[in-house]
């Protein structure tokens, strides 16, 4: 039966909760009073997960369900009061096992979109378990540390270059702007005015902001950081956009970050590495053949490896 009242609502919360939580409940300290009775301890609270919390047309919702649908609740929910957010996962439940029952009376189960949309849900969670197989061992404290120490600790600290630049079509045209910033012009008003450069530095007067050597075409890297504090390049710098006339305002060296500033982008690439090795493990495990639109097979690209190294198969 489904709980509706609020009172049965707030006991079948008050039975739960300690259970989810995974801890029984203080029994509140007796008041002072003399002679009086001993008062007994609190039930323990229930834990076993086959524990049945409702039922819809004899079909069970056990504790254990319950404890899955609160693991996946939003965080913003889980600060929510217990006594609130049980009653409502309990009816959740409630609602989708309802739903499951009349849909499966429709047979909506044999619709052919059903039947795929079901077919790609089962294949996704398949996939998803055996990489997740595969990588969380994987993503331990240590390798995560190896990572920081390869990526962040054993390197240098890295320079970095605030600069504001004037893209031209021609280097006449950047010559043209040299001659009048010498001339005293302001390199602001001129990057407003003349760079063609269409991102957001031409309306902030050419500012691109603080970036590191390779964040930036070579041409213009090493044009920036050759240059000192408030100086501007006395030639135009050429690349594939046209002629830069640079600026460079401030330079300051970036302190090694510490792991604790870092660890999740690292958790990011370990799991983004280690799934797509898992992907090639898999791959190199199975024959893959390809076809044209032909429907001739496709041969495959002659490996440069040696013989006893199999190629990671194309996807």
């Amino acid at each position: 039966m489904r709980f509706t009242s609020p009172a049965s609502l707030l006991a079948t919360a008050a039975l739960l909760a300690p259970a989810l939580l995974g801890h029984a409940i203080a029994a509140p300290a007796p008041a002072a009073a003399p002679a009086a009775a001993p008062v007994a301890a609190p039930p323990a609270p229930p834990s076993d997960p086959n524990m049945v919390v409702a039922t819809v047309n004899g079909e069970k919702i056990t504790l254990g369900d319950l404890r899955q649908a609160a693991a996946t609740m939003p965080a913003q929910l889980r600060q929510l009061p217990q006594n609130m957010v049980l009653p409502m996962l309990v009816n959740q439940l409630v609602d989708q096992k309802a739903i499951q029952i009349i849909a499966h009376k429709e047979n909506l189960q044999n619709d052919p979109e059903v039947k795929t949309a079901m077919e790609t849900a089962a294949t996704n969670a398949l996939q998803n378990a055996w990489l997740s197989k595969q990588v969380t061992p994987l993503l331990t404290d240590a390798a995560i540390q190896a990572k920081y120490d390869q990526d962040y600790a054993k390197k240098a600290p890295e320079q970095e270059v605030h600069a504001r630049h004037i893209l031209l079509k021609t280097e006449p045209e950047a010559l043209d702007v040299i001659k009048q910033l010498k001339g005293g012009a302001d390199f602001g008003t001129l990057a407003t005015k003349l760079s063609t450069d269409t991102g957001s530095a031409k309306n902030n007067g050419g500012d691109l902001g603080w970036f590191k050597k390779g964040d930036m075409i070579p041409a213009f890297s090493d044009a920036a950081f050759s240059m000192k504090p408030g100086t501007y390049s006395q030639t135009p710098v050429k690349s594939q956009y046209g002629y830069h006339v640079i600026q460079v305002l401030e330079t300051r060296t970036v302190p090694t970050p510490k792991l604790d500033e870092v660890k999740d982008k690292i958790r990011q690439q370990l799991i983004q590495d280690d799934v797509r090795a898992a992907v090639s493990k898999a791959a190199a495990q199975v024959k893959i053949v390809h076809y044209g639109p032909d429907g001739k097979v496709v041969p495959d690209t002659p490996a440069t490896a040696p013989a006893a190294a199999p190629a990671t198969p194309k996807k």
